[in-house]
């Protein structure tokens, strides 16, 4: 079964539709390439979906370890390289509130960001920096 489809709509725009909840997106062409960055770029999405997986595979892990995570927030900055034209860099600062959560969990919780779903799937090439914060 397919997960997406995607329509160009015109002027450098295309809209994504995920099929089992018929949630949508607009992606847009980065202003540096032609576009009006009115939307996500496609390389702002790959980059805010590795956040978004860390952050995803770092509830899931704390669940399943008693590890009470009060909140999460990540902030994300990629950089462009040219000739190919491609994602050179993502840079990831994330912010997680646990309290009372000792030094092996937060080792464990890193670990599991490092090796989430979209970190793997990544090209090596692409240089993953993730800084995280515990408060």
């Amino acid at each position: 079964m397919a997960t997406s489809t995607v329509k160009y709509i015109g002027n450098l725009r295309c809209e994504a539709v995920h099929l089992a909840s018929g949630t949508s997106i607009l992606s847009d062409a980065p202003v540096d390439n032609h576009g009006k960055g009115e939307a996500f770029s496609p390389t702002d999405l790959t980059a805010t979906s590795l956040a978004s997986c860390i952050i995803t595979t770092m509830a899931i892990g704390a669940e399943g370890r008693d590890i009470s995570i009060r909140d999460m927030s990540a902030e994300v900055t990629k950089v462009m390289a040219s000739n190919p034209r491609r994602i050179a860099e993502i840079n990831i600062r994330l912010v997680v509130i646990a309290h009372g959560v000792t030094d092996q969990q937060k080792e464990i919780l890193t670990k599991i960001a490092n090796t989430c779903p979209v970190a793997l799937s990544l090209h090596p090439d692409v240089k993953q920096g993730l800084e995280i914060i515990f408060g």
